[in-house]
């Protein structure tokens, strides 16, 4: 049997609890090739489920990842249990699509908190395990709307957020580089999930579809097999990088 690019690897994906969404997407292409998943995310039944669905070895945890003694003690008991962690994917998020003058102090607490503040506390609960083996990856999802100023569903708070994800990835990366610990980030454009089903009409999808060189919508799948590249050995000497997966609709 073909040894899998991740083979030996403990991975973390956060927010990954959603069947269609990207977290599980990305969770079930890492167990495919070779890492053992931690699934985390607020609703503990379906995060046990969701990696339950990837095989018995996997684990489904609750964690919010807006509470930092949370995610130290989600981090410590699946170190405790593993022995290590090699990758970390902050895929936690949410979007709103409110215009500029429509979002209130509790959307902005909201959409910052997990996309930021969840970003920096689970990072900040893997460094030090990485650190002391001088090996990691990071993995951070922004999004297009970070790049190009929202367009689509996220509103100006939401392009904020993944904006700062970026900005944290890069000064990430800076400073774990000597300790051979990576961060990149995955901006994505327009992907079909359970996030983006529903929300829009066959006039909005036209013309989403029309200002995408590749002429679809992105899948899951897609986002998740950069995700395994960053994680990868491959990526090796990438770090700070931020990677668009977008069909083409931003090209900068």
């Amino acid at each position: 049997m073909d040894m899998g690019l991740l083979e030996g690897k403990f991975a973390i994906v956060t927010g990954a609890a959603s069947p269609r969404g990207l977290g599980k997407a990305t969770a079930r292409m890492f167990a495919e090739q070779g890492a053992i998943v931690a699934i985390t995310d607020l609703d503990e039944a379906a995060a046990k489920q969701a990696a339950a669905d990837l095989g018995p070895q996997h684990i489904g945890m609750a964690c919010n990842v807006t509470d930092k003694d949370a995610c130290l003690r989600t981090v410590k008991a699946l170190v405790d249990t593993w022995g290590q962690v090699d990758i970390l994917v902050n895929n936690a998020g949410i979007t709103q699509p409110l215009k500029l003058m429509e979002i209130e102090p509790k959307n902005y607490e909201d959409v910052t908190d997990v996309s930021l503040r969840g970003t920096l506390y689970m990072s900040q609960a893997v460094i030090p395990y990485m650190r002391s083996r001088k090996t990691g990856s990071i993995i951070n999802l922004s999004s297009v709307s970070a790049q190009r100023g929202g367009g689509i569903f996220g509103g100006p708070h939401y392009s904020a957020a993944k904006a700062g994800v970026l900005g944290l990835t890069k000064a990430m990366a800076r400073e774990l580089a000597p300790d051979n610990v990576r961060s990149n980030a995955i901006c994505p454009g327009f992907i079909a999930t359970d996030i983006t089903a529903g929300k829009l009409t066959d006039e909005m999808r036209a013309t989403v579809l029309a200002g995408i060189p590749m002429g679809r919508a992105g899948t899951a799948d897609d986002v998740a097999g950069c995700a395994v590249f960053l994680a990868s050995e491959l990526s090796a000497y990438c770090t700070g990088t931020e990677v668009d997966v977008n069909g083409g609709s931003l090209i900068h």
